[in-house]
């Protein structure tokens, strides 16, 4: 049986969300690449330790860290107060980040970090939470879909040489139930 730990992250997991960030998003991302030196730049100036303990730092971010059997195996970020042009009405923020190290996607590990996200939101009183997922990243959409995400709108997002497209998708958190 696997032990699976969910926490917020501090400061000292900084290391292995950098370590995360890098792996999951080369995972899942590298192939969309023509130019590997772009993607080399975007980890480095996305996931460096520094970046990610100033980011942690910040009280308008929250992190969370899912352990299994003491190996970090995913995270996820919450982005407070961070409107979006698709919705008018706030307070709303942002689920910026979920990645699972693919060795554990089939653990659903990623529902978990995302509910204490959502919990978070809802009790801080927050109204939406938004996110953007690229557009052919079919298996996020349908996770988010499941979850009760529709989608808003579009934009695209320049990394060094390559264009990617995004849907914009928004929850309302007033539709999510209180724990008995």
């Amino acid at each position: 049986m696997n032990n699976i730990e969910i926490r917020q992250a501090n400061k000292k997991d900084a290391k292995s969300i950098a370590l995360l960030g890098r792996t999951t998003f080369s995972e899942t991302f590298a192939h969309y690449f023509r130019y590997e030196q772009d993607l080399l730049d975007y980890l480095e100036a996305t996931f460096s330790i520094d970046k990610i303990e100033n980011s942690i730092a910040k009280p308008t971010n929250r992190y969370w860290v899912t352990i299994v059997n003491g190996i970090p195996a995913g995270y996820a970020k919450l982005k407070l107060n961070s409107k979006s042009e698709f919705i008018l009405n706030g307070p709303v923020c942002q689920l910026q980040k979920i990645y699972i190290l693919k060795d554990f996607l089939s653990m659903r590990i990623g529902g978990g970090l995302q509910h204490h996200l959502l919990e978070e939101s809802k009790q801080l009183g927050f109204k939406d939470i938004w996110l953007s997922v690229l557009k052919e990243n079919t298996r996020a959409i349908n996770f988010y879909d499941k979850s009760g995400f529709i989608e808003i709108g579009e934009h695209n997002f320049q990394i060094g040489r390559e264009i990617f497209h995004f849907f914009v998708m928004k929850k309302n958190l007033q539709t999510i139930e209180e724990k008995p």
